[in-house]
């Protein structure tokens, strides 16, 4: 009977997801000054997200996808090499007087994808396994990947600490989706389907918090600067849009098939933006948060509009809960 409760909850989080992460930013807001002061429980919630998210992996997939390297060669390059200068293309226009700013958006276009974008790909019918592999290694990547393109692009202008970074990132998301992916393959499926689904409304519940603790760190440049917040928001949309563009032409360019390219489109677009706000909170002043918070917003609407312009879906069944996990 547990077990139904938990589904069923499950089921409504998923629905509610995109009315969650709005609502968790604007009750941050508004008990600012009592959630900042748990913003050390922040890295360890996201671990317990992360190693929830990974049950669904597994070390099989990888091997299957590498078979064909040319989407996620095209895949890294995007992610981490296109989007960060596409980034501090836009920083450089728009906050070229406000480097924390454009500290933000860089970093909110340089986190590894998240295991979200696994929802939307099965979603469209789109190439899971060449996702599986895709979060796999950005993330077994993104301890090295994050901190290089940062220190390149805006280390000169913005004080970091790229070895708490490189440690930050390990804990919260190599190590526990290594031992994820490690018992999911040891027990052959078996903890994924008799944990999944009851870990799952967790994993959610948790990024709310999340969510709730780094809005209430950064409340007052929320309330202080509303018109800026509002410019803030703009060009985080216009920049996170480009993931989605750029993954979706590439893969039509290159005259890859349906499955691939909605894998592409959606890998590319979505983003670990909760994994960047704990960063942002962690090892950066508070005002790069804020276009990695603002960030968050967009995470869900965007992927449901290009999910809806570019792919029809063949049918209207409903995810499995232990694929839909928000990271």
């Amino acid at each position: 009977m547990a077990l139904t409760i938990l589904e069923r909850l499950n089921r409504k989080l998923e629905n509610w997801m995109p009315l969650i992460t709005p609502a968790s930013v604007l009750l941050g807001l508004v008990l600012s000054h009592r959630a900042a002061g748990w913003s050390g429980w922040v890295p360890w919630i996201f671990a317990g997200i992360t190693f929830i998210g990974s049950l669904n992996l597994n070390f099989g997939d990888m091997k299957k996808a590498l078979r064909q390297p040319a989407p996620m060669f095209a895949f890294l390059l995007i992610l981490h090499v296109g989007m960060p200068l596409y980034a501090w293309g836009a920083g450089h226009l728009f906050f070229s007087g406000d480097p924390l700013t454009a500290t933000g958006l860089v970093l909110l276009l340089t986190v590894p994808t998240g295991i979200i974008s696994l929802m939307w790909v099965t979603m469209y019918q789109g190439n899971t396994a060449l996702t599986l592999t895709m979060i796999l290694l950005d993330t077994m990547l993104s301890p090295f990947l994050v901190p290089l393109a940062l220190s390149a692009l805006v280390g000169a202008k913005v004080e970091m600490d790229v070895a708490g970074m490189m440690t930050g990132l390990f804990w919260m998301v190599v190590f526990p989706s290594l031992v994820g992916m490690a018992l999911n393959q040891a027990t052959r499926g078996e903890l994924k389907r008799a944990w999944g689904p009851k870990l799952a409304p967790f994993s959610k519940l948790g990024l709310a918090a999340v969510i709730l603790i780094n809005s209430a760190v950064i409340a007052p440049y929320f309330t202080e600067l509303s018109f800026r917040v509002a410019w803030i928001a703009a060009v985080c949309m216009l920049v996170v849009v480009g993931g989605y563009l750029a993954g979706y032409a590439v893969a039509r360019l290159c005259g890859w098939g349906r499955e691939t390219t909605v894998a592409m489109t959606f890998n590319c677009g979505m983003r670990n933006i909760s994994a960047g706000a704990v960063l942002a909170i962690q090892y950066f002043p508070p005002p790069v948060a804020l276009p990695v918070i603002i960030g968050m917003l967009f995470q869900q609407m965007t992927a449901s509009l290009f999910g809806h312009l570019l792919f029809r879906r063949r049918d209207e069944r409903v995810v499995p809960a232990s694929v839909s996990i928000e990271k």
